[in-house]
């Protein structure tokens, strides 16, 4: 859940900070969740949400950015659109603080403690809160300092930043959100099916032969009388795989991330490009369907190897064998490769994603 927030944050222009607050238990879990993201050291929070908050905000004083949104890690469905939605409501100078929220649908009724109906509530300009929730901050960290001073019971009614903003006479307004930026709080939450679409994208590359004894493909050391050249081990599967997994998420491709100009990739093994586009994919909440490879060669025989690169590709992927499809081809002595100048590789990678609530 925490991935899956910080991610959907990562990716909204304006957001160029972001400061997570743990408890001081949590420190394995929140590495092996976003670790590698790059993120400051997590905060340690309090026995609230209310010095929890605090504590983050005062991480941030020493270089206080002029808004802060304050977003529950257990809502991680939120719309990249709707915390960018929020930001733009505190264009208007005059507001001080913005609240993502869901209108009342639901007809309203007050019962005593036996159950029975004593009343209709109105529900007309009634919201759920949801988060994020975002302000000025300078007059949030203000507010929150404030609160803390009160006594206990005081502030455990302050159940949000927005309780806070009000006590302290702020103007904060509703930002119409979206029902499923629901909270996981309970363990019934954690069944609730996540919409996912199902993408498809393909990938294609190429290497020629020169100087060597053996060819790589798939993650497989094959004997042959040539060598394939290439700034890494030159393995045109593994690189076409990996485009096609960068294609699924929209995320450019092998050269953007792995620029061959750069000499840390020079001969370095493929499986850490297929690596790292699958922890692209998986950081964005989605998974692998199926990938399938089609190598184009008059030489080496792929046959004989397929299975064992089949179980490479899997295990490089993370994904069981029968997700993997490996194939070859020839032009009938067409061409480059019919040539025995090279090798080429199609690929297509199949996988489900959290389905885009714009």
């Amino acid at each position: 859940m925490l991935r899956l927030s910080v991610a959907a944050f990562r990716g909204v222009p304006g957001i160029d900070r972001l400061q997570v607050v743990i408890g001081p238990d949590d420190e394995a879990q929140y590495r092996q969740a976003v670790g590698d993201f790059g993120l400051p050291p997590p905060v340690f929070g309090g026995a609230s949400r209310q010095h929890s908050v605090l504590n983050g905000l005062e991480a941030l004083a020493e270089a206080p950015p002029d808004l802060v949104a304050v977003h529950d890690a257990a809502r991680p469905f939120v719309r990249p659109t709707d915390i960018a939605a929020c930001l733009a409501a505190l264009a208007a100078p005059e507001v001080d603080g913005a609240v993502l929220g869901v209108p009342l649908t639901d007809t309203l009724k007050r019962a005593d403690d036996t159950g029975v109906i004593s009343g209709t509530v109105s529900r007309s300009g009634l919201w759920r809160a949801q988060t994020p929730q975002v302000f000025r901050f300078e007059r949030l960290l203000e507010a929150h300092r404030a609160a803390a001073a009160l006594a206990r019971h005081e502030a455990t009614a302050l159940t949000d930043d927005a309780s806070v903003a009000e006590r302290a006479g702020l103007r904060v307004v509703m930002v119409c959100g979206h029902e499923d930026n629901r909270k996981i709080t309970t363990a019934e939450d954690l069944h609730v099916t996540t919409p996912m679409e199902t993408r498809t994208a393909f990938g294609f590359d190429v290497h020629g032969f020169g100087p060597g004894d053996s060819v790589t493909l798939g993650g497989v050391a094959i004997a042959h009388a040539r060598g394939l050249v290439g700034h890494s081990d030159a393995d045109v599967a593994l690189h076409a795989l990996t485009d096609a997994v960068l294609g699924t998420i929209g995320a450019g491709d092998i050269g953007m991330h792995f620029p061959p100009s750069d000499p840390r990739w020079r001969g370095v093994s493929s499986d850490r490009f297929l690596q790292h586009a699958i922890g692209l994919l998986q950081a964005a909440g989605g998974r692998i369907v199926h990938l399938d490879l089609t190598l184009i060669c008059e030489a080496p025989r792929i046959g004989p190897h397929r299975q064992a690169m089949v179980d490479s590709i899997a295990r490089i992927a993370d994904v069981d064998a029968a997700r993997v499809s490996v194939k070859a081809t020839t032009t009938e002595g067409l061409g480059f490769t019919g040539r025995r100048e090279g090798i080429a590789a199609q690929a297509v990678a199949t996988i489900e994603l959290p389905r885009i609530r714009s």
